[in-house]
């Protein structure tokens, strides 16, 4: 008989409840749990589809290990047995700095990624570490942690609230938000203007979420952050600017008008290609709403003044009160997330603490941008890293110059991959490890529930018990970290999670500042419950955060794993609220609105006024049955719009001899591709449009369906130089191509 059973969607950030329909250990359907405290039903056509993305018979079900050149199916001990024999020899040789860890971005959508790549870093000792934030977020942490002291306090629009909403470079509709967790973003963009409220979006694509917009601005790719300045001169130039209570803890007001000066509207329109008019009617609009946000993603990040445009995003929120306030912007409260602090000054946030090897590229967030991976691989020297970990991660696809980085990591002396499939990374792989189906695995949103746009938890265990032959994700992690530390064989997956159990109570019950302060770590951890390490972990970050019982006798509402569990669909925790001053740890205890590395590149961002634009740029795009590049071997998620063709404007199709249907060949400083042409209004004059993630065409690869309409690869364009100096992010948006057409 069919059984169901609830599931966490792991395919977006939305984080939508999923009830699936179990026949044996099958999933044969999937539809939105109506009674998630969260999504409440909302499933999009990804969340559809994960019975077949679960069931997919190109996944990996055995380890495979390299032997005379090929990959081979192999037991897990042969697996570990390699990865011990070879990267701790690798560090005794050539030091720590000789090995580097990439991470994906589907690590953020599991327990394991956000659980052991920490202990994974700390057993190499590597400073080698490259993520998908440097193609995708950085700009953001950057701005947040220079404005407010930490890189994870990134306010997010208060959706079901606000009266006005200013999105640039965001598409929802498509991508189903980004550092904005919300399940059913469409229709609470819907909502905002049935209750009267006003949408106005900022792409220079006609997008899914343009069409919604009250009004839609479609600006120069690559000038978000000129707008930006503009609007925020007019609030200051008009008077306009009202912070209200922020004022009291906010420093630079002053010094902010006076850096903006010249960034009037007449100076900024002919840059962005918008007038005048436009730009002060948006600010006097923004300035006059009675609630407002403003929120600014990908398009708006991966350009080349990402940072300072993610910046002005805020201190736009700031000039008109809205940051930390209902119907703003406000930082969420996440479960399973560090407990509030009393307000005070704190350490403070800075780029640069060391550098990487061959460009001196800047150190941010801990990590180096990942465009840099394929020169600190290939370049001889002491440093060079000769062994990787790559942990969900395709950078062949998803980096700058894919044929560069694929030619390099076929010359490791070490490789390690932890994928479901053999793809265009994990192919020169010398162990991979497989990971189950998501059906086969617990879930927890660390990472989201800190961007959610409402405060709530959830936790789901595995919907289908573990295959045989099969290990838990959690534990191929931990096996993971044992291997590279010189551990295997001589303790368990089960010694990683006590050990991190054990390091945060001993550093808790030290903290004359935690209510633990001096009890017995040991009679703590025995408290604990959970049926694994992972959930005696989960156990322990609910006690401990802002919700938790702190290991008291619980109060009705406090949290644990225990009460968690008794609610299945989760337990909702309210709106968002106000949590100024306590979430700043600059080191001024304040807002600092003008910080030295973002006045230091002004100067830069004002001389791009006088830039002669390229006749044309490339933007990228989202599809809503896609991420990135690892769902492209799914059949329900494939065809219909989401197709890999370079869509550009009737007038631009015309001039260069470009016909719907036909060929191109779209070149930039990183090489050429040949494309399908797809001739659209949607797109502005200036401007053509391919997706990312695509070009699953390379030999080795195991990905049927997705080799089947392969698509080009985008990134190809790219050499990896073009970066936001402050991040370190790839620009992957409004750089110059040229076009030609082909028989």
């Amino acid at each position: 008989m069919p059984r169901t059973a609830l599931r966490i969607c792991p395919l977006c950030e939305a984080t939508c409840g999923l009830t699936l329909t179990i026949e044996g250990a099958a999933v044969t359907g999937a539809r939105g749990d109506r009674d998630d405290v969260f999504s409440k039903g909302f499933i999009c056509p990804k969340g559809a589809a994960f019975g077949q993305l679960d069931a997919d018979p190109d996944r990996l079900r055995t380890p495979l290990v390299r032997r005379d050149g090929r990959l081979r199916e192999a037991t897990w001990e042969e697996a570990y047995d390699a990865i011990a024999a070879a990267v701790p020899a690798l560090v005794r040789e050539y030091g720590p700095r000789s090995v580097g860890v990439v991470l994906g971005n589907p690590n953020v959508h599991t327990m394991a990624g956000a659980l052991y790549p920490p202990l994974l870093l700390k057993a190499l000792g590597t400073r080698n570490l490259f993520t998908a934030s440097t193609l995708d977020q950085m700009p953001k942490h950057v701005s947040s942690g220079l404005l407010f002291g930490d890189p994870f306090a990134i306010p997010v629009p208060d959706l079901d609230r606000t009266d006005f909403l200013l999105l640039l470079g965001a598409n929802p509709l498509e991508s189903n938000g980004s550092l904005c967790t919300a399940p059913d973003f469409p229709g609470k963009l819907k909502a905002l203007r049935a209750r009267g409220g006003t949408l106005v979006v900022v792409d220079p694509r006609r997008t899914r979420t343009a069409a919604l917009a009250d009004r839609h601005l479609a600006p120069r790719p690559g000038s978000d952050a000129l707008l930006l300045a503009a609007l925020a001169h007019t609030l200051l130039a008009e008077e306009l600017a009202a912070p209200g209570a922020l004022e009291e803890w906010t420093e630079g007001l002053g010094e902010l008008e006076a850096a903006l000066g010249s960034f009037t509207p007449e100076a900024v329109a002919p840059a962005c290609d918008l007038t005048a008019d436009e730009i002060r009617t948006l600010a006097r609009e923004l300035a006059a709403a009675p609630t407002a946000a403003v929120y600014g993603r990908i398009g708006s990040c991966t350009v080349e003044y990402g940072t300072p445009a993610s910046w002005l995003v805020d201190v736009l929120n700031i000039l008109t009160g809205n940051l930390d306030r209902p119907g703003g912007a406000l930082f969420p409260l996440p479960a399973a997330g560090p407990r509030p602090r009393p307000a005070g000054p704190g350490k403070g946030f800075a780029i640069g603490r060391w550098h990487s090897r061959v460009s001196g590229h800047p150190e941010v967030k801990s990590e180096l941008p990942t465009a840099a991976l394929a020169e600190e691989i290939e370049t001889p020297g002491e440093g060079r890293i000769r062994a990787l970990i790559a942990i969900a991660a395709n950078p062949v696809l998803s980096a700058p110059d894919g044929d560069r980085l694929d030619r390099v990591l076929a010359g490791l002396d070490f490789m390690v991959s932890v994928d479901p499939y053999l793809n265009e990374t994990s192919r020169h792989a010398h162990v991979v490890l497989p990971p189950p189906p998501p059906s086969q695995s617990a879930h927890h949103d660390f990472a989201f529930n800190g961007f959610a746009v409402r405060n709530q938890v959830r936790y789901t265990r595995a919907a289908v018990p573990l295959e045989a032959g099969r290990l838990d994700e959690c534990e191929i992690h931990a096996r993971l970290v044992l291997a590279v530390s010189g551990m295997h064989g001589s303790a368990g997956p089960e010694a990683v999670d006590e050990l991190a159990v054990q390091s945060t109570l001993a550093k808790e019950t030290a903290d004359p500042g935690s209510p633990l302060h001096g009890q017995d770590p040991a009679r703590l951890a025995a408290l604990l419950t959970g049926e694994s390490g992972p959930e005696r972990r989960l156990d322990l970050m609910l006690r401990l955060g802002p919700y938790g019982d702190r290991f008291g006798a619980a109060a009705e509402g406090e949290l644990s794993l225990e009460r968690l569990l008794a609610h299945p669909h989760g337990i909702d925790l309210g709106p968002l609220r106000p949590r100024l001053p306590g979430v700043l740890r600059t080191r001024s205890g304040r807002i600092e609105l003008l910080p030295d590395p973002i006045a230091a590149e002004l100067p830069r961002l004002r001389a791009a006024l006088a830039d002669r634009p390229a006749a044309l740029v490339l933007v990228g795009r989202r599809h809503l049955r896609s991420n990135n590049s690892w769902l492209h071997n799914v059949p329900a998620l494939t065809g219909g719009s989401n197709r890999c063709t370079l869509q550009i404007h009737p007038q631009d199709a015309g001039r260069l001899g470009l016909t719907d249907g036909g060929r191109a060949r779209i070149t930039a400083e990183g090489g050429s591709l040949e494309v399908p042409v797809e001739v659209t209004d949607a797109v502005r004059t200036g401007v053509v449009s391919l997706p990312h993630g695509w070009g699953h065409d390379r030999a080795g690869a195991r990905l049927t369906v997705a080799a089947a309409a392969p698509g080009a690869n985008v990134n190809q364009l790219l050499n990896g130089t073009r970066l936001d100096r402050l991040s370190g992010t790839a620009v992957l948006n409004g750089f110059p191509v040229e076009l030609t057409p082909l028989p």
